[in-house]
């Protein structure tokens, strides 16, 4: 049934009064991406962030914040804009610039570690930056550093230079100024000179290995009683390791290995209460190992290898059990007893004999049946021994003449396979 006129008039009068309601309302507002998200403005100070901005540091994020892109920076919580008091750059672009201008508007900056940036070219630091700083770390960073460079940061408290280049005639010349250090390590950074004969006596932990210092320990060191590390491994220092290394008391590290020390190990050692870790490895060092460091109730890494010492090691298996490393190897007068310490230690030096002398190491274990015995060496008859090699040696066939017996089957079985594959070919 068709429609009639009247009803089409009023479908479209309908269709008509709504289109003019839909244009007449106003426009609804648009929906927020779920995604979008409205800038926050910094409360940083807008010098700081520009010079931010030129060290190629994203600043979407206000550098204020907590925690902040890849913990970069650290500000103070100033009016009405605050400050960087920390600032750590790591794995820089090659492009990137230290500018003095930059630099210069950073001068509120406490701490500065620099990683792995090793195409950054040093700049001088202004003045209120150099005395601004408290902390400065280069790791893997510049070039080379001057010591006259360094020594204008004269107000650390925490110094770290590592795998780079130092150019100073020795430490002093860095050192001489910080009063107030506290941690100092400058390690594989070709250091040369001597160590310093003043010190100052704020410090907890020395670093100096891996460089070309040379000479004596001095007794400034010594007399740093509330120092905790001291590591001088792998220099050329040579000499005595000093009576009075015991006045450091606080000391929980000690590492004086790679060096050419020589005499014996001084009894004053065993007067560090809290000492963990002592490495004296690969030095000259001679004469017996000392009694009273099995004494030594914190001791927990022990490293005396590669030196000349001699006699019977003074070790029992409580004490070597107690330790995480020992390594006594590579000092050929040295022994074990072995009514004491078993070979099942490994302590790569040999046992002694009835005189406190080193025996000649035990035969392979190819020339013994039996190697499951405790003892250091087999003393049993040789008789028995070689009856069980001939034992071994008769036991099955031989491995050659199975070999060819197999090889001659294969070409047999061959041929007979070729004769039947002609004649079935006919």
């Amino acid at each position: 049934m068709k429609p009639s006129p009247l009803t089409s008039l009023l479908f479209l009068f309908l269709f008509l009064f709504l289109f003019t309601i839909s244009s007449a309302s106003p426009p609804l507002p648009p929906t927020p991406s779920p995604t979008s998200s409205p800038s926050i403005p910094s409360t940083l100070d807008p010098k700081q962030l520009k010079a931010l901005q030129s060290l190629n540091i994203p600043t979407s994020k206000d550098p204020c914040s907590q925690p902040s892109l890849h913990n970069a920076t650290l500000c103070d919580n100033s009016k009405p804009f605050r400050h960087l008091i920390s600032l750590s750059l790591s794995n820089c672009s090659h492009y990137l610039s230290l500018s003095f201008t930059a630099l210069k508007s950073l001068s509120t900056l406490q701490t500065l570690q620099i990683l792995n940036c090793p195409n950054i070219t040093p700049t001088r630091f202004p003045p209120q930056l150099a005395a601004s700083l408290h902390s400065f770390t280069c790791i893997n960073t510049f070039h080379k550093l001057s010591g006259v460079f360094l020594s204008r940061l004269s107000n650390l408290t925490h110094l770290t230079l590592s795998n780079l280049n130092v150019k100073a005639s020795g430490p002093y010349v860095i050192l001489s100024r910080m009063t107030n250090l506290k941690t100092l390590t400058i390690s594989n950074a070709n250091l040369t000179g001597y160590l310093p004969k003043h010190i100052h006596s704020n410090l907890t932990h020395i670093d100096f290995s891996f460089n070309m210092l040379k000479g004596n320990i001095p007794p400034s060191i010594t007399m740093l009683d509330t120092l905790e590390i001291l590591n001088l491994s792998s220099n050329g220092l040579k000499g005595e390791i000093p009576s009075s290394i015991g006045d450091l008391i606080s000391l929980k590290n000690l590492s004086l290995a790679s060096n050419s020390f020589s005499g014996t190990v001084p009894d004053s050692i065993s007067a560090i209460p809290g000492l963990v870790h002592l490495d004296l490895s690969s030095n000259q060092l001679n004469g017996s190992i000392p009694k009273f460091i099995s004494e030594m109730r914190s001791l927990r890494h022990l490293n005396l290898a590669n030196n000349n010492f001699r006699g019977v090691l003074p070790f029992n298996s409580s004490f070597i059990n107690k330790l995480q490393v020992l390594k006594v190897s590579g000092n050929g007068n040295l022994c074990y007893n072995h009514s004491v310490l078993s070979s099942k230690l490994k302590l790569e030096i040999a046992p002694c004999d009835k005189y406190g002398k080193p025996v000649s190491p035990p035969p392979s274990k190819s020339s013994f049946a039996d190697d499951s015995g405790d003892s250091d060496y087999n003393d049993g008859d040789d008789n028995d021994d070689g009856s069980s090699r001939r034992k071994e040696h008769h036991h099955g066939p031989n491995k050659v003449v199975l070999g060819v017996a197999i090889a001659l089957s294969s070409i047999v079985f061959l041929v007979v396979f070729l004769i039947l594959c002609s004649k079935c070919c006919r």
